[in-house]
Parts: C-alpha cells; sequence; structure tokens
C-alpha cells in the first residue's frame, strides 16, 4: 500500500465509526455510553462522568484482552465515545477502538472545543492519582 494523506487516513477512520455532536454524545451518557477523555491538558474541565485515558495508552487500557486493562471500561458491547481537544485524534483512535471490538465506538465532533462552545457541562478535572496513567475511575 502506498503513502496515504492524513486526510486520507481521517477520511476511512470517519466512515467506520459514529460521530456524535456534543450534545448527542451528553444525551448518550444517560443511556449508559461513557465518554473517554484522551486529553493531556484537561485545565479547561472534564465532561462529568467521563473517564481519563491519554491517548498514548487507550488501546492498553480499553483492550479486553490487555494485562493493563482499566476495569472501568466496560465490555465490547459498550459504547465507547471519544473525545479530544478538536475531534481529530478521537477519530482515529475510535476506529482503532472498533478493530479492537468495540463495535459501538465513536468520537465528538469538534472535540471539547465543541463541547465548550455547546454550554454542556463541564466539570472541573479530578486529580490523578499516583498511579499507572488511564487507570482512574470516571470523574
Amino acid at each position: 500500500m502506498g503513502r496515504r494523506t492524513l486526510d486520507e487516513l481521517l477520511r476511512d477512520a470517519r466512515a467506520t465509526i459514529e460521530r456524535l455532536e456534543p450534545a448527542e454524545a451528553w444525551a448518550a451518557t444517560h443511556e449508559g455510553a461513557l465518554i473517554v477523555d484522551t486529553r493531556v491538558d484537561r485545565s479547561a474541565g472534564v465532561v462529568p462522568g467521563s473517564l481519563h485515558v491519554p491517548l498514548s495508552v487507550l488501546q492498553w487500557r480499553v483492550a479486553p484482552d490487555s494485562a493493563w486493562r482499566n476495569p472501568h471500561v466496560g465490555g465490547l458491547d459498550t459504547r465507547l465515545i471519544l473525545i479530544c481537544d478538536h475531534g481529530e485524534s478521537s477519530s482515529l483512535a475510535a476506529a482503532s477502538l472498533r478493530e479492537l471490538g468495540f463495535a459501538r465506538a465513536g468520537d465528538v465532533v469538534g472535540g471539547f472545543e465543541a463541547w465548550l462552545a455547546a454550554g454542556l457541562p463541564v466539570a472541573e478535572a479530578p486529580v490523578p492519582s499516583d498511579g499507572l496513567p488511564g487507570m482512574d475511575s470516571p470523574a
């Protein structure tokens, strides 16, 4: 396979995932969906009830067969909605989770920036534990 552009990677990833507007993602949490926040800098706040799993360890924290899996993720039937800063890296990450078997993985269009612009609830980011990154419980 030849070289591909970033736009092609994003297009192909987004063709395999569900993309939700911020209000749709918030409504989905009331139906059991889990928002997974992959951002490094969360000083602007977090989505209440979201699970922080940095992008660098995401696959290891969610894969069902991973020895370093976060127990708060749930099973392969869990609806995981990823959120990043602007809605770009979350698309690629959600596509990789679909490949791991999470058929209901998706992301938030526009990321946390769009979440804030929509005026949706935001909580203060909890202080991370001293343990492994991405292993805390939901905010």
